[in-house]
This record gives C-alpha cells, sequence and structure tokens, in this order.
C-alpha cells in the first residue's frame, strides 16, 4: 500500500539513461540519408553539415554517435553565446545540438568561423532546415546556404515498432511483440508520440506494480491522449 491506495505501488522517477551507441541507432528509410553523411565523416564538402527533423527522431543520438567517433565537443544550442571555459571549444569538431527559432547569429557565426579556421568540422541539429531559420547576418546566411542539410523523415510503421521497443529496453523493461503490433496502428504515426506513450506506460506499469501488457496498453489509450482520432478498442 502507497499514498493510502491499496494495491497501488509509490512511483519514483529514477530517470532514464537511453542507449546512444552507434549500435542502439535504428537506421531506416526515413534517416539513412542523415547517417550516410554521418558515416562519410571527415569526407564532407566543406565544415558544417545540418540534420534536421520533428522531436524524437533521433537528432540528438545521431550527433552523439558523431562526437563519440570524431572526438567533437558538445555544446547546446542555448548555451551558444554564453562565454566558454578557458581552454573548451577548442577541438577539430563541434556539435550544436537544437538550434530553434530563436538563434544568436553573432554566436553561431563566430562559432562557426572558429571551427573553419581550424580545418575543423561543426554538425547542427535543428527542427527545420537553416533556410527556413530566421537569419539576417548575409555572412552567416551565405554560410549555412552551401553546408548540406539532411532531413529525418516521418517514421515507418516498422520504425515506430523498432523504437517503442528501444524506448521500453533504455527504461529496462522487456515487452512481447504483441505490445508495439498492438500501439502502432493505434497512435499519431510520429516519433514523439511513441516516447509520450512509452513513458505513460512505464508509469502505469510501475504504479500498479504489473508489467506492460496489451490490455495495460488498451486502458491506458482509453484514457485519451492516444492519437488524433483518441482510443481505439480492439
Amino acid at each position: 500500500m502507497a499514498d493510502g491506495i491499496p494495491g497501488r505501488q509509490r512511483t519514483f522517477d529514477w530517470g532514464v539513461r537511453p542507449a546512444l551507441g552507434r549500435e542502439a541507432f535504428l537506421v531506416a528509410p526515413c534517416n539513412e540519408a542523415a547517417v550516410a553523411w554521418l558515416d562519410r565523416w571527415p569526407d564532407w564538402p566543406g565544415p558544417a553539415l545540418v540534420i534536421h527533423g520533428p522531436p524524437g527522431s533521433g537528432k540528438s543520438h545521431l550527433a552523439e554517435v558523431w562526437r563519440r567517433r570524431s572526438g567533437a565537443e558538445a555544446l547546446d544550442a542555448t548555451a551558444l553565446a554564453q562565454p566558454a571555459p578557458a581552454g573548451s571549444r577548442g577541438a577539430a569538431a563541434l556539435v550544436v545540438d537544437g538550434l530553434g527559432q530563436r538563434i544568436d547569429e553573432r554566436a553561431l557565426l563566430h562559432t562557426y568561423n572558429a571551427v573553419a579556421e581550424r580545418g575543423g568540422h561543426l554538425l547542427l541539429t535543428a527542427l527545420t532546415p537553416p533556410a527556413r531559420w530566421p537569419l539576417s547576418l548575409p555572412d552567416l546566411v551565405s554560410r549555412l546556404r552551401v553546408a548540406p542539410a539532411v532531413a529525418i523523415g516521418l517514421p515507418d510503421d516498422a520504425l515506430l515498432a523498432a523504437l517503442m521497443v528501444k524506448l521500453f529496453a533504455d527504461r529496462q523493461i522487456a515487452v512481447a511483440p504483441e505490445v508495439p503490433a498492438y500501439v502502432v496502428p493505434r497512435i499519431e504515426r510520429s516519433f514523439e508520440a511513441v516516447a509520450h506513450l512509452v513513458e505513460r506506460l512505464d508509469r502505469a506499469a510501475l504504479a500498479e506494480g504489473r508489467p506492460v501488457t496489451v490490455p495495460l496498453v488498451r486502458r491506458v489509450l482509453a484514457l485519451g491522449e492516444g492519437g488524433p482520432d483518441g482510443p481505439t478498442e480492439a
């Protein structure tokens, strides 16, 4: 008994440690172009490469794989304009992850130039391609215009199912094949929707002290947020 409710367990958010190695990345038609560009490094045509795609599509995972391979320093886009600690950002490769609609253009241009002057490489990740970023500095626009920008597209059924299994494995949960087979036709077809549902199912399973099964999935979907058309019963 916990929280005064018989039969339920208190849940604790221990955090999730995702598997971010190359072997853990799920290659599919929607992302194989991005993987090919990273595998091509260091034979890029210029200093920079941009990977863009929807939330949860694996941009940060790919960036981490490349960071480990290249020895790059990692920098969150929100910290782009912050003063760098002494001796940092001097590597021949740099990852700037999570560029959004509010970009410090001068800081990004300075970072690009510094990497290029060292003969290094810069990997940028964002939701949209640079052509859609609200940029006004001509020098930055011209540099990003010639940088390859590769998209991660929408997932197919096989990738959604495999992604669900991986996300559960990241939480040290094994699920039977019938679970993703039941889920995939019943949710919004996006990386973000799968990640959100996995989190909800994990919390529900912890709260009830039971494994993740199709009956549990059915009940969680019936509570809403299962997909664009609402819950569907089998």
